[in-house]
């Protein structure tokens, strides 16, 4: 691996100041937009600088809006970072685009994940920026941080590598996820006191557990052989284990899946032997079924950015991992359907995954896909330059029932854009937090609940709920509850939760 960074940095001027990873691929960037008719494709907004560039991954609000952030852009100005610290956004989901909080540097640089507590704040990690030098790293701009923000105001939580040689973790990359313990459980790309070979500096990466004011606790710090530098995100299983991969390190060098507890107990799962798979940076997903998925790129990042002229062992998996740990390559991209998936896969309420590619299909800029359990692929969309180039970061599905997403570049000013693919699939409920006990508060997000009538717990009623807003709905669970479907019934018709909610 060539650098640790992954952050594109790209914009629409070509200054010294600049870095474009556009003109990796600029030679195959041409105006086709290929779609099935059996899906729509929108491109909604696009990114000029000022209100950020090269856009990650999106989540969606208790208000109905979507949020996520710029890895570039912005209008910071402190810290070398010359307007182009990063930036939040919040999106309509019509596509009206407004910034909510901009990056100077010292409070972070680079932006890469957010997600919203129960408690209505949002959490994130920037992947350089901070109170720390990690010149080791490539970087004199700080080895990253941890935030929170509420309405415009953010206040910083942690600066990585506050302890000798980044014994604590340093470049924060995939999102956290809020355990059902309350506190935020991720992983940094490097740090911790593992040694690995190559030039991204000290450590193997870490898994770290941080309560809400900030306390960070590193739970595992990754030694080469039991996997090296994760990026993708963690998630907490229906047995309360925490699974996730590392980009490399293993058996083989080419990549791990494991699980760990809540107090550190880790486990690696499996190695990956190339021949199944190579190099997963996105993390997993787990199915009814209790399986997991996910997907292999099988090929490093080139200086920080996707090349898609470059060659890897393969054009990328998606793989199945039952609860044996037995993994299966489900899909093995072809370039003419996709290369390079960078990202996991996120599960639709029809039942299949879907995600995105970086490179391959027609003009050689990524794809967005589905997939069946059985591993049937569809192609939903090819990316031709206008419409946006590298959808690097997947796809959400919002309560809409639409599947939403960005690309790093194209777009009006070549800084990215945001997208929807809509499938027909019928609106849906969400719960935050997905499991409780008798008597928790529990957050269901929606659209159109307004007039509500009733709450049900897989068939027990709530009482006393109440309707915060047309897209949120405050409820408790109910005594006699058990693991089920959340169903909420309106005016409108009935709306079921996309995952049981388990009642613990």
């Amino acid at each position: 691996m060539t650098k640790v960074r992954i952050g594109l940095r790209t914009g629409s001027a070509p200054t010294a100041s600049r870095l474009k990873a556009a003109c990796l691929i600029s030679a195959f960037c041409v105006a086709a937009v290929m779609a099935s008719p059996a899906q729509t494709f929108s491109s909604l907004a696009s990114f000029d600088y000022t209100n950020g560039a090269i856009p990650l991954g999106l989540v969606q609000g208790i208000d109905g809006n979507l949020y996520g952030p710029t890895d570039k852009g912005g209008t910071g100005t402190v810290n070398g970072c010359n307007k182009s610290c990063g930036s939040i956004f919040k999106m309509t989901p019509a596509g009206a685009l407004s910034t909510v909080i901009n990056f100077d540097g010292t409070n972070g640089n680079g932006p890469t994940a957010v997600l919203q507590a129960t408690n209505g704040t949002f959490y994130g990690t920037t992947s350089y920026g901070g109170a720390h030098d990690c010149t080791s790293f490539g970087s004199t701009g700080g080895c990253g941080t941890a935030f929170k923000f509420t309405g415009t105001t953010l206040t910083t939580l942690y600066n990585f590598c506050t302890k000798t040689n980044c014994a604590d973790g340093a470049i924060p990359w995939g999102s956290m996820v809020q355990g059902t313990d309350g506190n935020f459980y991720g992983t940094t790309a490097a740090g911790g006191t593992g040694s690995c070979p190559g030039t991204i500096g000290p450590g193997c990466g870490t898994v770290f557990k941080m309560t809400a004011t900030g306390a960070i606790t590193t739970l595992h710090s990754f030694v080469n052989t039991d996997g090296a530098y994760p990026y993708g995100w963690l998630i907490q299983a229906t047995n309360g284990s925490f699974y996730g991969t590392t980009s490399a390190g293993g058996a083989n060098g080419y990549g791990t899946v494991f699980k760990i507890t809540s107090t550190g107990t880790f486990t690696s799962l499996h190695s990956f032997t190339s021949s199944d798979g190579a190099y997963p940076f996105g993390g997993l997903v787990q199915a009814a079924n209790g399986n997991f998925y996910g997907t292999t790129s099988e090929l490093l990042l080139n200086q920080g950015a996707p090349d898609c002229s470059l060659t890897g062992i393969g054009y990328g998996t998606v793989f199945q991992m039952t609860a044996a740990n037995k993994v299966t390559t489900l899909h093995s991209f072809a370039n003419s359907d996709g290369a390079y998936p960078y990202t996991g896969l996120t599960l639709g309420t029809d039942g299949n995954f879907y995600g995105s590619t970086a490179c391959g299909a027609t003009s050689n800029v990524g794809t967005a896909f589905s997939i069946t359990p059985g591993g049937t692929l569809k192609t939903l969309h090819i990316f031709g330059g206008s419409d946006g180039t590298v959808p690097f970061a997947g796809l959400t599905q919002d309560t809409n029932g639409t599947f939403y997403g960005t690309t790093v570049i194209g777009g009006t000013d070549n800084d990215g854009t945001v997208f929807s693919v809509s499938l027909g699939l019928a609106p849906f409920v969400e719960t935050r937090p997905t499991s409780g006990k008798v008597g928790a508060t529990v957050y269901i997000l929606g659209t159109s609940l307004t007039g509500a009538s009733s709450v049900t717990f897989n068939g027990v009623a709530a009482t006393g709920f109440k309707v915060v807003s047309s897209s949120e709905i405050k409820a408790t669970v109910p005594t006699g509850a058990t693991t089920g479907t959340v169903t909420v019934t309106t005016s409108a018709g009935t709306l079921k939760s996309n995952i049981a909610f388990q009642v613990k």
